[in-house]
């Protein structure tokens, strides 16, 4: 088999936040698929050849095989290539900049900032757990659906946050922000108020 065998997949720039999880298919060789289920079949008895050439060919077959799993083909059960500390790192820096940003938005005047109780919603997408998790100050993705995290926890994972009408400054205020996480669907939803 070549090179020319196999389709290249699409890039495209991906950073694993706002419906970036689809990626471009390629089918795996079906050689290199039946080759590992007949050696994972009869492992201690399958044949290996006397020939460098059927044995070098074998190897190729596998690491070509390999090559199109970590490029994300996989089979139905879907191999997905994990994400270096790095990028998780900088996917979680963008998504707690996107939160920031829109919260900070919706932070206008009410006749509810004087009392501190003016009602804020950010809904956000991110496809990877380690990312949100990260994101959040957690050491891996969470295992909770809802949680109430503290405000002050909550701006110092995701950073401060200040709004700003004529005469007065705006903060989150109360004494939780709940968090939302649907990891099936990949979306998420911070609630809170803020108020002078």
């Amino acid at each position: 088999m070549s090179d020319s065998d196999y389709a290249a997949p699409k890039k495209r720039k991906s950073d694993g936040v706002a419906g970036s999880s689809k990626r471009a298919r390629i089918a795996p060789s079906s050689g290199g698929q039946a080759l590992v289920a007949a050696i994972l079949k009869d492992a201690n008895s399958y044949p290996i050849p006397e020939d460098d050439d059927d044995i070098r060919r074998i190897f190729v077959e596998l690491a070509q095989y390999a090559r199109t799993l970590e490029n994300g083909a996989g089979s139905s059960a879907g191999v997905k290539a994990g994400k270096t500390k790095d990028q998780i790192a900088d996917s979680a820096a963008k998504l707690r900049a996107a939160a920031v940003s829109g919260i900070k938005k919706q932070m206008g005047w009410k006749p509810s900032c004087k009392t501190g109780t003016a009602k804020w919603v950010y809904d956000g997408v991110c496809a990877d757990a380690e990312v949100f998790g990260a994101a959040l100050g957690f050491s891996g993705p969470p295992t909770w659906k809802m949680k109430k995290i503290p405000t002050d926890e909550f701006q110092k994972a995701i950073g401060h946050i200040q709004g700003s009408v004529r005469y007065s400054d705006l903060y989150i205020t109360g004494n939780d922000v709940t968090v939302r996480w649907q990891p099936d669907e990949g979306t998420f939803k911070f609630s809170g108020s803020y108020g002078v």
